[in-house]
């Protein structure tokens, strides 16, 4: 007896040693994509976040979002937008991708939405994390996961810090609430607004977490009471921000005769409570 328990005892010592070492030498999961779903040599970089695979596929980046290449002729484009071409070109042209599949499904022009990783030198490099961390792209308001935003928001947040890119133009600077002409004047663009909460409160459907004393006037944040949970479940009480110096990220919309400025945020990634 004692020599069967001896060893049944060294068979699961063994077992559990080989489990570990598996376990050890399996490699990190990547940050941000689940299963993958395509894989192929970049042939065109459209713009700086477009490529198309040699096959014909056709590939937006998912989570980020990058300056529009400027049109013929047009004025006041948003700058930026040929340098992050550049910079995608530099990091995936001629290059073997992998395909991780985002949350959002293909786009109306029917290219897949993904997380990208270039398949060099063993291993993979993410390339949304790189163009976050060159400055030369901002986290989007689409991103579909807690840790797959906390790594790209990280990125982001060293970059701005270190003026890096396109932190390093005035254009791109995160925008002031407290002066909503501003803000009301990146109509339907991307921007990111902070200030410090002044109410939260609900009005039919809709929770209102506004930014200053007069609502027809001032910024405010709009969330769909049935897009509250998913706030919750982040551990982002709306009701309690009032008070809270917050950063929002979204595309800026115009409500009323007035013509104040609001952004619609309907996942948790596209708000962070600033400081204490």
């Amino acid at each position: 007896m004692r020599g069967r328990i001896a060893y049944s005892t060294a068979l699961l010592a063994i077992t559990c040693g080989s489990l570990l070492a598996a376990a050890q030498d399996k490699p990190d999961a990547p940050p941000c994509g689940a299963e993958e779903i395509a894989r192929g040599a970049v042939a065109r970089i459209g713009d700086g976040r477009t490529l198309t695979l040699a096959d014909g596929r056709e590939v937006r980046l998912a989570g980020i979002e990058v300056p529009p290449l400027p049109l013929p002729r047009e004025e006041n484009a948003p700058p930026g937008g040929l340098a992050v071409k550049a910079a995608l070109e530099a990091l995936t042209g001629g290059a073997e991708v992998a395909l991780r599949r985002a949350q959002a499904s293909p786009d109306r022009y029917g290219r897949l939405v993904a997380y990208a990783y270039v398949l060099k030198d063993g291993d993979p490099t993410f390339v949304q994390s790189e163009l976050l961390a060159k400055g030369l792209a901002r986290t989007g308001d689409r991103i579909g996961g807690p840790a797959c935003a906390a790594e790209l928001m990280r990125r982001e947040r060293d970059a701005r810090a270190a003026g890096l890119g396109l932190w390093a133009n005035p254009y791109y600077a995160v925008l002031d609430a407290g002066t909503p002409a501003a803000v009301v004047a990146q109509k339907g663009r991307f921007a990111l607004v902070e200030d410090q909460v002044e109410s939260v409160h609900e009005s039919g459907a809709t929770i209102y977490v506004n930014f200053g004393r007069h609502w027809s006037e001032d910024f405010a944040v709009t969330v769909l009471k049935r897009n509250e949970r998913n706030f919750a479940a982040a551990g982002l009480d709306l009701k309690r921000l009032a008070g809270r110096r917050v950063r929002v990220r979204g595309f800026v919309e115009e409500r009323g005769a007035a013509g104040s400025p609001w952004i619609e945020a309907a996942r948790p990634e596209q708000i962070e409570t600033v400081g204490p």
